[in-house]
């Protein structure tokens, strides 16, 4: 492998692109390759999208460019960053579940990776970090509540707020928004476009509509192994709102990955 001021609220970190080319990946307990002849481009401060269908790789993918699976994988390629960088120490991972740890209440929680940061020299200013970010997710007045007592929107705000206090250039999201209602799954696509713009972003999601609506770069994993398909998406900024040339491009994605379930 070859290695050539935030959202709204805190950036300090400078934005990575990261390259792959002709990439494959598989685990070392398997004969078959997960994922091959991958090319994809992940520009830096940009939101890229994957789609495919379960389990084609996409989770996978992102594990291992989180560092989760270097250990059980074989991979092959060039994983090309700009600035000369590494991504280790460089990621923070949304999941599509929460996970945040019950015994904590809400501002806890969002302070949680600054309490194993050795790096930590100021606990009153992550303190009141915290506690912007958490106004900036409209959970300012939820700060000393436990997560038992937070709906599931409002615990994925609560995770969305922990994310950006990690402050990492790179963001990987694995399907952070599948479990919600329509309607709030469509406010935190919003704030979440706001909050982690100039973000290096890579999103999971098997909904089509919501890979439109947010994508500045739209992959489509598809095949055994699967490889990246590259499609354009509209014109329009991201988040978008859904007109005609969003719902063809909608329609074109669904068509498409039907074909894997044949």
């Amino acid at each position: 492998m070859s290695v050539s001021t935030s959202s709204a609220i805190a950036n300090s970190a400078q934005a990575i692109a990261i390259e792959l080319r002709e990439a494959h990946l598989s685990y070392l307990d398997s004969q078959v390759a997960t994922l091959s002849g991958l090319n994809m481009f992940v520009p830096a401060g940009q939101w890229t999208c994957l789609l495919g269908r379960s389990g084609c790789g996409k989770t996978t993918l992102l594990r291992y460019l989180a560092g989760l699976l270097n250990d059980k994988v074989e991979w092959g390629g060039h994983l090309t960053l700009t600035h000369g960088c590494s991504l280790q120490g460089q990621v923070a991972y949304m999941a599509q579940q929460d996970l945040l740890l019950p015994w904590l209440n809400v501002l806890d929680n969002v302070l949680l990776s600054r309490k194993f940061d050795e790096n930590e020299h100021d606990p009153v200013a992550s303190q009141h970090q915290a506690e912007r970010l958490l106004e900036s997710v409209g959970l300012a007045d939820y700060q000393q509540a436990m997560p038992a007592q937070l709906s599931g929107g409002m615990r994925q705000r609560v995770a969305l707020a922990r994310t950006l206090m990690q402050d990492k250039p790179v963001v990987l999201m694995d399907e952070p928004f599948s479990a919600l209602d329509a309607v709030t799954r469509y406010k935190l696509q919003n704030l979440s476009a706001s909050l982690l713009q100039d973000k290096t972003v890579i999103l999971i999601t098997h909904d089509p509509q919501e890979a439109v609506r947010l994508a500045d770069q739209l992959y489509l994993l598809q095949g055994r192994p699967a490889h990246a398909q590259r499609l354009s998406v509209p014109d329009a900024p991201p988040p978008r709102t859904i007109d005609a040339q969003c719902a063809e491009l909608q329609q074109a994605i669904l068509t498409q990955l039907e074909q894997d379930y044949e």
